[in-house]
């Protein structure tokens, strides 16, 4: 049984709308701006943030959320609600019989969910006592929330699923929403992830890691650059995407568009360290192998890789060794870019937006460029595609992986 991307919502730095993103992020424009004053006491002031305002692109919640429910929605969810609604457009799929809302099912995670939530309601708490506590505190924390208000939007009725896997989140979301229409469980699957944590508090707590960039910030369209000899740490972003997965043959009955097929998962565990990955980037080979032997390629059938390359010193050089071995051919003929120059870091959302950039990567026969790579890392020999380049793309592969050792691979094919 094949699935195939049907439909693309998109939340992002670099825009709202999977066709304003694509053509921003082609165009090597950056997302990424500085933060205000609130983030004066920590170290990085500069962060991906979702453009704000009522222009094509940007983002106004009123078009999503009615204003009644608008004030008890946290951000996180407020942005899956977007992209759910955004995909589900664009894959012209509106399930109305009992049938069909049974058959259509959501899978979108978070890393942290609602951080704000937490926050506010730990100072009020610490301030007023119980009774400063709001009663929307849990609705608001809970990381399925997003998945949950997603399928009450739409009455959807089939497989309700969250994952919370910190970075590898939406990877792992849409490759189990994937498993879910090949086990029969659902033809139609929302799937992906979202965040909404640009706060001094996360921004603190990453920057104490030392994980984060900070000799950028007066110029902050630069501060990303993963593969760069001058990349120091990653920059934090928010938004959210949602794929609309489908079974191949119920889509095509129903004459959807089809942008690409989800052709192979992979996942695994590093076994290593709770933040760095393992040294020789034997969890990041595995999940890539797996996700090669699922879609019954070799790895030198791969004309594309979105990397996850946080702008890391180490995971950067770990991930592209990783990449040169599993695919198993001249590093030189490996196309590679990570996204993340142009969006940073959206931490539980960024699988999910780079599954997206990838899947258009296919859809359009074009690799999104690498910004800010001025002079390759030591020990980078991949093509890394540092302007959008035409060629031609049969299979892409995205990879991710977070805190803890987890790592996931998607391979997306051109579809059939």
């Amino acid at each position: 049984m094949r699935v195939v991307v049907s439909g693309i919502g998109v939340v992002s730095p670099v825009g709202v709308g999977i066709q304003h993103a694509w053509k921003t992020l082609i165009a090597s424009k950056c997302g990424i701006v500085k933060l205000g004053p609130e983030f004066d006491s920590v170290p990085s002031k500069v962060a991906g943030l979702v453009p704000k305002g009522s222009d094509p692109g940007e983002w106004d919640p009123t078009q999503w959320i009615d204003a009644k429910n608008l004030r008890k929605t946290p951000l996180f969810i407020q942005y899956a609600l977007s992209a759910a609604k955004q995909a589900l457009d664009d894959g012209n799929w509106h399930p109305e019989s009992e049938q069909d809302k049974k058959d259509t099912g959501v899978a979108i995670g978070s890393g942290i969910g609602g951080f704000e939530a937490v926050y506010d309601n730990a100072v009020a708490f610490h301030e007023g006592g119980y009774r400063k506590v709001s009663p929307m505190f849990v609705p608001g924390l809970l990381v399925n929330m997003a998945a949950g208000n997603v399928s009450i939007a739409h009455g959807l009725r089939g497989p309700n699923h969250a994952v919370s896997t910190a970075c590898t989140t939406g990877a792992h979301a849409i490759g189990d929403a994937a498993g879910f229409i090949k086990n029969g469980m659902a033809k139609v699957m929302l799937a992906g992830s979202t965040e909404g944590c640009v706060h001094p508090l996360a921004v603190a707590g990453f920057a104490r890691a030392r994980a984060l960039a900070s000799s950028f910030n007066d110029t902050p369209e630069k501060a990303s650059r993963p593969f760069d000899s001058d990349r120091g740490g990653f920059v934090i972003g928010e938004g959210a995407a949602v794929l609309l997965l489908e079974e191949e043959s119920h889509a095509k009955n129903r004459g959807a568009k089809i942008y690409a097929e989800v052709s192979g998962y992979g996942l695994s565990g590093d076994g290593h360290h709770i933040t760095a990955p393992e040294p020789n980037g034997s969890g990041a080979y595995d999940c890539m192998t797996m996700a090669l032997d699922a879609a019954g390629l070799n790895g030198s059938d791969i004309d594309y890789v979105n990397a996850h390359a946080t702008s890391t010193p180490l995971g950067d050089a770990i991930e592209s060794k990783a990449i040169v071995r599993a695919l198993g051919k001249p590093s030189s003929e490996i196309n590679v870019s990570s996204t993340k120059g142009a969006t940073g870091h959206l931490l539980g959302a960024a699988g999910s937006l780079e599954a997206a950039f990838t899947v258009m990567a296919l859809h359009t026969q074009t690799m999104p460029p690498n910004l800010n790579l001025e002079t390759v890392g030591e020990g980078f020999d991949c093509n890394y595609i540092k302007t959008a380049t035409e060629g031609s793309i049969n299979h892409a592969m995205s990879n991710s992986f977070g805190f803890g050792g987890t790592n996931a691979s998607l391979v997306f094919s051109k579809s059939q």
